[in-house]
């Protein structure tokens, strides 16, 4: 409706080609040379979108957006008046022209940039840019105006000691990796949020909207991080060791998990919250690679890029598990699919053997039948292993206040079929200590007094039965 298609239509169902790109050049520039330069078609090297708006990075660093997005040149506002301009198909911001766009980030109303501070980016010379809607801060200037042309982030200027080499925008807030430009310094990287703090999602321990980035103090020092991502209410963000940390809306519901299970504390996070890897992974991550947030989710790629771990609020499959539901703990997609999603063209086959393609065909076709009922039964599986989990979780929480991890797995189970419940079960009193079981008795006592009310619900109902039923004998 508002050009965030790259198109007149109003809306579209089926994918389509975004036209509208052409070498970024100014027009008083045009010589010869130039002028067959130009003819080379210019490919697109990164690419966002937002609420509203999308935008893309070319192969020469120039910068395209388009949308319902703040544009100056296109700006019908009078001076110094803010507002936002929609374009069905892709311009480019001249506000950077001569300088590289290395990476770009959109939340709602708002768009964050680095840029090189030469024509090209060397290394330790990028800056950061802000512009856009600037209701609660999200910009990071200091104040909440509005900026229809991209701005500097003076905190992160050439002579700051810090470099931003990793952005990200939620629908009202902004966060920020920076690593120190001197090598010597022990600190490794630091993440920065500003904007909108209404639900914890700035991880600043309240919830309080900041106007000017402000570090991040609940992740530990002497870290780098690879990766960061915001979401509608919420930010994540993962360390090249594997450890991943999340702040914002609803950690019960998933999007910042607690690791105490406890409904009653249930609710936003506003500070950060380490997220373990369950399973055999656990606690660690293997090898990070990415981290991004949807509204209410989050998905992390691992594993060097070969495995999939999702939580969140579930609902359309969004997590990839086969499921539905909401997870409370990180669970892994079901990547790579068992079925092919794609199939290459089938060859030519004028002048082949017809008995031969028509064998290979009914071959592909069974294969194809055992792969799809091999999927069926993977997905009964997980459902299965899943709801087991998530039950032994429960009991787990209920008895030692935590989530059941694979380290809570008996040595006995885990190297051999045999299980001796009762020998584990005093190797496991003789190794805890007097708070966890004074915990224990308090939880047996607990249970031992409900079981004896529920038999004693149960005796009374069995005695008005057995008084009806003469009753009705004698009448």
């Amino acid at each position: 409706m508002d050009g965030q298609l790259g198109a007149d239509e109003e809306n579209s169902l089926i994918p389509r080609i975004v036209n509208g790109f052409s070498e970024l050049r100014s027009d008083n520039t045009l010589t010869v040379e130039s002028e067959t330069e130009s003819k080379k078609p210019l490919k697109v090297s990164s690419i966002k979108a937002g609420g509203m708006m999308s935008l893309a990075i070319d192969d020469i660093g120039g910068l395209w957006i388009w949308g319902n997005c703040p544009h100056p040149e296109l700006s019908k506002s009078e001076e110094g008046e803010f507002s936002f301009v929609s374009s069905s198909v892709p311009i480019p911001v001249w506000n950077f022209h001569g300088h590289t766009v290395v990476k770009v980030a959109c939340g709602n109303e708002h768009v964050v940039a680095l840029v090189s501070a030469g024509e090209t980016h060397a290394g330790g010379d990028l800056l950061c840019y802000s512009w856009g809607g600037n209701n609660h801060g999200q910009l990071g200037l200091g104040d909440k105006e509005s900026r229809k042309s991209p701005e500097l982030i003076e905190m992160f200027n050439l002579e700051s000691p810090l470099e931003v080499y990793e952005v990200s925008c939620g629908a009202f807030h902004t966060a920020l990796l920076t690593h120190r430009k001197r090598p010597s310094d022990t600190l490794k990287s630091l993440c920065w949020t500003f904007g909108l703090g209404d639900n914890g999602q700035l991880g600043h321990g309240i919830t309080k909207s900041y106007l000017s980035p402000e570090p991040v103090s609940g992740l530990p020092d002497s870290i780098f991080l690879i990766s960061v991502a915001c979401g509608l209410f919420h930010t994540c963000t993962v360390s090249s060791a594997g450890d991943v940390w999340s702040w914002g809306m609803e950690k019960g519901l998933g999007l910042c998990p607690d690791a105490s299970f406890n409904r009653a504390d249930s609710g936003d996070a506003v500070s950060p919250l380490n997220i373990p890897c369950t399973g055999v992974y656990g606690p660690r991550f293997p090898e990070p690679v990415l981290v991004a947030c949807g509204a209410a989710h989050t998905v992390l790629l691992a594993d060097a890029g070969y495995k999939l771990w999702s939580w969140g609020r579930g609902r359309s499959g969004v997590l990839g598990n086969g499921k539905q539901v909401d997870c409370f703990t990180p669970t892994i997609a079901m990547w790579p699919p068992l079925i092919e999603d794609f199939k290459e063209n089938e060859p030519d086959s004028s002048g082949g053997d017809e008995k031969t393609d028509q064998k290979s065909s009914k071959e592909i076709q069974e294969m194809e039948k055992r792969l799809s009922i091999a999927t069926e039964e993977m997905k009964l599986l997980r459902s299965k292993y899943s709801v087991m989990e998530r039950y032994a979780s429960i009991l787990h929480g209920s008895i030692f206040g935590r989530p059941f991890q694979e380290q809570d797995i008996p040595a006995s189970l885990q190297s051999s079929g045999t299980f001796d419940i009762a020998k584990e079960w005093e190797n496991m009193l003789d190794s805890s200590d007097r708070a966890k079981l004074h915990k224990l008795e308090m939880f047996y006592m607990t249970m031992t007094a409900g079981i004896k009310d529920k038999l004693m619900k149960k005796r009374i109902q069995e005695i008005v039965k057995e008084c009806l039923h003469s009753e009705t004998i004698n009448k």
